[in-house]
């Protein structure tokens, strides 16, 4: 289905006064009319009174059609017509417009609304009645317009909770921006373009984060290139984040939606793992920890005995520095503060 623009409809106004002088004149010749059959006898003259009568009763009858080809579009709104089933174009320009009074606009998402996207209706109406579905609401109330938005949108997909590549389930939401760019194919090529998209939003998001690990792993390959790599769900949303748009938008390139980017909004291990993983990740920190204080504690001791060496304050057999070494690493890795023990004797 291709989009076709209708540009040349923008004459409204002049619709609009043309129809409210015609019905002006449709009221002038009922009253004329009237009154030429009262007082008027002849013929010629009876017979124009009935048909100025005529004229202005069919047309007060059938003058409110042209009123309905008329259409008011704000920026960044659009108006799919059809003309008894056949689709005749689109309007995507704001204006006063005066169409075929027979077009009906088609838009099958007109009463669907996605969670915290940018159509949420947040007036002081009554709220009609609702079916809620996962991060969707249909609202059951007909009276919404046909028009379709054409500005940047967000859905606020709701959490969900899968596995990555190491079989850990994760919980993870993601916020997409996104518009539609073709209004003929958003509207004919699927059926509710709003539930296709938050439907494509779930898989193709299942679809990456399962190639990912939640943290670094070892030999885990997730570029497809064969070699191990350091990718993971919270070191790398970036490309994360790059690889779920890439994959939404070619899942919604027929529904005429182009995809803007896409966030993490939440992430985070599943509760029944969490606190286990959290145990994990501190041991990990408390070791690599110990590792910086070994490190650091084995070359003090080496400079102490090198400078002791070199300025001669005092020979030490083998016995003796390793009795320093032991003493001076106990003191160095510690969790407390030493409680130091004074020798006042002879070292020997």
């Amino acid at each position: 289905m291709q989009e076709k623009v209708l540009s040349g409809s923008k004459n409204g106004m002049a619709a609009l006064i043309a129809t409210v002088v015609l019905y002006l004149a449709a009221v002038v010749a009922i009253v004329m009319g009237g009154v030429m059959l009262d007082s008027l006898d002849t013929g010629a003259e009876s017979t124009a009174g009935v048909v100025l009568l005529v004229v202005g009763i069919v047309w007060a009858c059938i003058g409110w059609i042209p009123f309905l080809g008329l259409k008011v579009l704000k920026p960044q709104e659009a108006l799919v017509l059809t003309l008894f089933g056949k689709y005749v174009g689109t309007l995507k320009d704001n204006g006063f417009y005066f169409v075929n009074p027979f077009c009906t606009a088609v838009n099958p998402a007109a009463n669907t609304k996605l969670g915290q996207s940018g159509d949420v209706d947040r007036g002081a109406s009554p709220k009609p009645i609702v079916v809620s579905t996962d991060g969707l609401t249909i609202n059951t109330d007909s009276s919404k317009g046909k028009k379709i938005s054409l500005k940047i949108m967000t859905l606020n997909n709701t959490r969900q909770k899968v596995n990555d590549c190491l079989g850990n389930p994760v919980e993870i939401g993601i916020a997409v921006m996104w518009r539609v760019v073709d209004t003929a194919k958003a509207v004919f090529n699927v059926d509710n373009y709003k539930e296709y998209i938050s439907l494509q939003c779930d898989s193709a998001l299942r679809d990456i984060v399962r190639i990912y690990p939640y943290d670094v792993a070892p030999n885990v390959d997730t570029t497809g290139d064969g070699v191990a790599d350091d990718g993971s769900l919270r070191g790398s949303s970036d490309i994360v984040t790059l690889r779920i748009r890439d994959e939404i938008q070619k899942n919604v390139e027929n529904a005429g939606i182009e995809i803007i980017e896409v966030h993490i909004t939440y992430l985070a291990y599943a509760p029944e793992i969490a606190a286990a993983m959290l145990q994990r990740q501190q041991a990990s920190a408390i070791v690599a920890a110990r590792k910086l204080i070994v490190d650091g504690a084995v070359g003090m001791v080496e400079m102490a005995l090198e400078r002791l060496n070199e300025n001669n304050v005092v020979e030490l057999d083998e016995e003796r520095k390793a009795a320093m070494v032991s003493n001076l690493l106990v003191v160095l890795c510690g969790n407390r503060d030493a409680q130091p023990v004074v020798n006042s004797g002879s070292l020997y």
